[in-house]
């Protein structure tokens, strides 16, 4: 007849394994963690997360039993959500190593953040409608978010990553996506020509001496490819 499971947390079962570390502690110390470890698969896959997934939060968890210092003031569940994020990263980008827009990874760096800071003051994880509204991204959107970078960016569907709410003096979301994919279409020089004069605040004079040419080439460059955008919006949802 199997052993009852315990309803112990993960920081209970943690502290019951270190007390009497042997397989039946263990046993409790993975079970309490199977909840963390497939909520973290779900973030991280658009589907059901596969058992190479489920196997890499495993590997995480058991690292952070061999590494876990309590002197250093974090709980074991936030270290181990840590290092089991960790290794799920690194299991799906051992092979896949894809483009991810600035902005994707920007807000990736954020949700990483966000978790972590709310691991501090709460016992489990934020669940995705937590992280979508602190960040003001749609649900659907946090999910394809963590997933850029770990497929081809065309199987990241970015319709879905949307502000749920519009800021003042701030670019929504979904156009900032829109604009970066529309400036990474155009030709080396006229990003660079986008770089000096939008993001560097230069003058076109100051744009031509850094490129060693005319001012009269600089704005020949520069209308071209605000007529490049210009096409490339006319089909997107910032053109409409």
């Amino acid at each position: 007849m199997p052993r009852p499971r315990g309803t112990l947390n993960l920081d209970d079962a943690h502290a019951t394994y270190i007390a009497a570390p042997d397989d039946l502690t263990l046993d409790d110390l993975m079970h309490a963690a199977r909840g963390l470890i497939y909520h973290f698969g779900r973030i991280y896959s658009r589907d059901r997360p596969g058992d190479d997934m489920i196997q890499a939060g495993y590997e995480g968890l058991i690292k952070a039993l061999n590494r876990y210092d309590p002197e250093k003031g974090a709980s074991f569940t936030t270290y181990a959500s840590h290092l089991i994020r960790g290794e799920m990263r690194h299991f799906l980008r051992k092979e896949s190593a894809y483009y991810r827009p600035g902005c994707l990874v920007d807000l990736q760096n954020r949700v990483e953040r966000f978790i972590d800071d709310y691991l501090m003051t709460h016992s489990e994880p934020p669940d995705v409608a937590t992280i979508a509204q602190a960040l003001n991204v749609q649900e659907q959107g946090v999910v394809e978010v963590m997933r850029a970078g770990l497929v081809p960016l065309d199987a990241v569907d970015l319709s879905r990553v949307r502000s749920i709410r519009y800021e003042s003096f701030r670019l929504p979301l979904e156009d900032r996506v829109t604009l970066e994919q529309a400036v990474r279409g155009l030709s080396r020089l006229q990003r660079k020509v986008i770089d000096l004069l939008f993001y560097r605040d230069m003058t076109q004079q100051e744009a031509a001496d850094s490129l060693g040419t005319s001012q009269r080439q600089v704005s020949r460059i520069l209308h071209r490819t605000l007529a490049n955008l210009y096409q490339n919006f006319e089909g997107s949802d910032m053109g409409q």
